[in-house]
């Protein structure tokens, strides 16, 4: 379950890795129907901290705030890939791994869950900027440094500033739904899930039209994702070369418009077996698949599971 969320603090304290984890997890949305959780910041190294911009934030709670929580966030900090980290937050954060809980870091927090040991055999996403030095430090890891996150459940990971935000997006639609996560997201004016490299797959990747973007066939091709289409028609209606448009459609998304209307096809089947009663062959003709077993294929490779199971885990037994 994820309803009691702990940040963890230390001097150095990023402000805005902060600010990810307590607008995702600290904001009361009820108002929107959406879950309440039971979050608060705690201090490891005494009730006031510096933050790395040079203000203090004061604290109400230390580390034994940590011992009841369902998910502990570790924020990136200054010289967090260099520093010492207090033990008994260490200890922590095994202990709660040990009984269940999850821990999540962001950017540099990353160092201290390898300190606290919790990274050993695992792989683990970090700023580019401190790939190298993580890779030293802790051979028994692999860092994935062109990655947003990695979830290595219990241990979640995320890479430089922004990414935390994918990361506890991505914990929220994990455990509670595409809903609640795309309303959050929906809240904070953040694109809902962004998913592989850190070019990542964009669930609504329309930048503002241009004189030479491409953000009007993206909004073409998301209307009409039940056509099967070439390069050379999209690029037409780019009114650009083939070449040009590959290029420029690479720069604008980060990634190639075969993949980006996969995702999108992925992204509408997940939708429609969410709220619509259709049958898989239904929505198969919808999303441009054409059959369910093209569907499924596509669908357990970019989900991992298939319609049918997501269906269920999403409207209950008698959705099958």
């Amino acid at each position: 379950m994820l309803r009691n969320v702990a940040a963890v603090l230390l001097d150095g304290v990023n402000p805005f890795e902060l600010g990810v984890v307590c607008e995702v997890f600290g904001i009361d949305r009820s108002d929107d129907g959406l879950p309440v959780y039971d979050f608060a910041v705690a201090s490891a190294e005494g009730p006031a901290v510096r933050t790395s911009t040079g203000f203090t934030l004061q604290t109400e709670h230390g580390p034994e705030r940590l011992e009841t929580a369902d998910l502990i966030t570790v924020p990136a900090g200054a010289s967090y890939a260099a520093r010492e980290f207090p033990p008994e937050m260490l200890d922590a954060l095994r202990r709660a791994v040990d009984r269940g809980a999850r821990v999540l870091s962001v950017c540099s927090g990353v160092f201290v869950l390898a300190a606290a040991g919790l990274l050993e055999g695992r792989r683990a996403a970090v700023h580019w900027k401190h790939a190298e030095e993580l890779s030293r430090r802790y051979p028994h890891l692999t860092v994935e440094p062109d990655v947003l996150y990695v979830d290595e459940d219990p241990v979640i990971t995320s890479a430089g500033t922004a990414a935390g935000i994918d990361a506890c997006l991505h914990l929220v639609r994990k455990e509670q739904g595409p809903e609640v996560a795309n309303r959050i997201a929906r809240r904070m004016v953040v694109p809902p899930h962004r998913d592989g490299g850190q070019a990542q797959y964009i669930e609504r990747p329309l930048p503002e039209p241009g004189g030479d973007s491409v953000a009007g066939v993206l909004v073409w091709m998301e209307q009409h994702l039940d056509e099967e289409v070439t390069v050379e028609q999209l690029a037409a209606r780019a009114l650009m070369s083939p070449r040009t448009f590959a290029r420029r459609f690479q720069q604008e998304t980060g990634t190639t418009p075969y993949r980006w209307i996969l995702r999108q096809r992925v992204l509408l089947a997940q939708h429609l077996l969410e709220r619509t009663d259709e049958t898989v062959d239904a929505i198969a003709g919808r999303t441009g698949f054409g059959n369910a077993a093209a569907l499924r294929h596509h669908f357990v490779r970019a989900v991992g599971t298939t319609p049918q199971s997501y269906r269920r885990a999403f409207r209950g037994p008698e959705a099958a």
